[in-house]
């Protein structure tokens, strides 16, 4: 009998779960959006109830195609700059650093927690290149010291906001800007509503995870460093593909969209400082 990993993650990181499973449900799909084989190869080594996760077809799509977006603004990021440093925060078990091809001249950084950083070690392969796993909590203040400082830094950090307290969020922020010299931060944000709606959301419930920082206006993140600038917010109900979703996601979004205390319930960022 092949081994399976026995995971006993709890809260906000048993919630990696639930994205693992979403981009395995859409590689599995009959029109994948993003076609992550890594993470159906890891699903399948995990010994885990995933119904837990209340994962849907359409809520799976959804993930799909936030990543899609994020890993299409990091490409560009690395077209404009062949020698840059990625720091892809609270990864989880996501597959990035297997699916954004780059030059050798990039470093790639992967922090999260230890246990979850000892559980990629087991599930995925190491990517080539230069590439570096730090075992952290991205609100510590140690790790980012590790990370050299000499070059164009893109930090990438998806399903990670909203779990964090706003103070927390802001200092990460703060830090990232204050030690680079120049780069990009590419995040997703849930609006308030979308915070006070958290007990709708099954991953929620069934792990006991919490969300604090809803964020409603980007602007007001720009006033956090000198020459942050907002260039992209993208709804989620406007983003690129979600004709994809399937016919009953596709309904719900047209209603969301039409609603103005829903339309804003997510939204995907890129800053430039």
């Amino acid at each position: 009998m092949d081994h399976r990993e026995r995971v006993t993650l709890t809260g906000a990181q048993e919630t990696l779960l639930a994205t693992l499973y979403g981009r395995a449900l859409d590689a599995r799909s009959r029109r994948p959006v993003l076609g992550d084989d890594q993470a159906v190869d890891a699903v399948r080594r995990i010994d885990y109830d995933f119904r837990r996760t209340g994962m849907t077809a359409t809520t799976a799509a959804g993930v799909a195609l936030r990543a899609r977006q994020l890993d299409e603004w990091l490409r560009q990021f690395l077209a404009a700059h062949s020698s840059a440093t990625v720091l892809h925060l609270a990864c989880g078990l996501d597959t990035r650093a297997h699916r954004v091809a780059r030059p050798a001249t990039v470093r790639w950084v992967d922090v999260d927690f230890p246990e979850v950083i000892a559980l990629r070690e087991r599930l995925l392969p190491t990517p080539d290149g230069d590439y570096t796993q730090l075992a952290a909590s991205v609100t510590e203040e140690g790790w980012l010291e590790r990370v050299p400082a000499d070059r164009p830094t893109v930090a990438v950090f998806e399903g990670l906001t909203m779990y964090l307290r706003p103070e927390d969020g802001r200092r990460l922020i703060e830090r990232i800007t204050g030690r680079f010299p120049s780069g990009e931060l590419l995040f997703d944000v849930y609006g308030t509503a979308g915070i006070r709606m958290q007990k709708l959301v099954p991953t929620l419930r069934r792990t006991g995870a919490r969300l604090y920082w809803g964020v409603d206006d980007p602007r007001m993140i720009e006033g956090w460093h000198d020459g942050l600038v907002c260039t992209d917010a993208l709804r989620s109900v406007d983003m690129p593909g979600v004709d994809r979703l399937p016919m009953a996601g596709r309904a719900q979004l047209w209603v969301v969209a039409r609603i103005p205390g829903l339309r804003d319930v997510g939204k995907i960022l890129r800053f430039r400082f």
